[in-house]
């Protein structure tokens, strides 16, 4: 068994070095494949954990004018009550024009130190139980039409044309994997065909002297492997020196919380490795399914 295997490993890898220049094009583009697949999994997990971190952060705001009185304040921290005991709303917050400074102060020094006064308002910030809410609560905020609130704020436009530029990325990278991984099908098949011709009289003496069909079909299957695994642990190398090269200098100027994190790279490699061995697995057996009549 030992001995068969390792025939048909080096049968395979003297296909690989007969046809060298279309198995490292089959390979190339595995690579390239694969390599932009990676992408899209880090990319969209990433994308996938942030939009979790932004829902979460999303609040309505409730902004009071200057010269609101407490009662008017009161009013409104009522309804949020009686909202919170209708398990409408998670949590609120009553913030008032100098804790508001504070934070400012705190958050933008260079941009408080020469105030001449408070320009910020009393509000409440509210967290609603859910996060695909936050436009329904500030809608029924607003139909209150309470007395000394100036407006009501939520973030919903904001995080929704963050979300569609993400979605939009996403498609355009999952486009250009489809389009590749079928060029490395395609590619992988062609070495295998061309393969099959070079070798058509092997093989016609092979099914003479009773080999299987197996046995015949195993080099050919062996060489689609090779390629798809070839090309899928190159792009493995080159996301790991990106990861390691650009990743840091990239995350330096990307402000995130630690929560927001793209899927493992161990796991990414697997997948990579997986896809590559079943692209060199589909092109060859398409190839085989036609061209190799045994």
């Amino acid at each position: 068994m030992t001995s068969r295997l390792k025939l048909v490993v080096s049968e395979a890898l003297r296909s690989i070095g007969s046809n060298l220049s279309t198995s490292f094009a089959a390979t190339m583009t595995v690579l390239i494949g694969m390599f932009l697949l990676g992408l899209l999994i880090a990319l969209g997990s990433w994308v996938v954990s942030w939009s979790d971190h932004v829902k979460d952060q999303l609040e309505v705001k409730v902004f009071f004018v200057e010269t609101v009185k407490p009662k008017e304040i009161n009013a409104v921290g009522s309804f949020l009550r009686s909202m919170q005991a209708d398990d409408a709303i998670h949590d609120y917050q009553f913030v008032s024009r100098s804790e508001a400074l504070d934070r400012m102060r705190k958050k933008y020094p260079e941009l408080t130190a020469n105030l001449p006064s408070n320009p910020l308002p009393d509000s409440y910030e509210i967290t609603p139980k859910h996060a695909e809410e936050v436009k329904q609560l500030s809608a029924a905020i607003r139909a209150e039409k309470f007395a000394g609130v100036d407006r009501v704020k939520d973030g919903q436009q904001t995080s929704k044309r963050i979300l569609q530029v993400a979605r939009v990325i996403e498609v355009v990278f999952l486009v250009a994997v489809v389009v590749l991984l079928a060029a490395s099908v395609l590619l992988i098949a062609n070495t295998i065909r061309l393969s099959i011709f070079s070798r058509r009289r092997e093989i016609e003496v092979m099914k003479l002297v009773g080999a299987t069909n197996w046995f015949v079909r195993g080099p050919f299957m062996v060489e689609g492997l090779v390629c798809g695994f070839v090309g899928a642990l190159a792009a493995v190398v080159l996301l790991l020196i990106g990861k390691e090269a650009a990743l840091p200098a990239i995350l330096g100027h990307i402000d995130s919380s630690n929560d927001v994190k793209a899927l493992g790279f161990g796991v990414t490699a697997l997948i990579l490795l997986a896809v590559g061995l079943g692209v060199g697995a589909v092109g060859s057996g398409l190839t085989l399914r036609r061209y190799l009549k045994v």
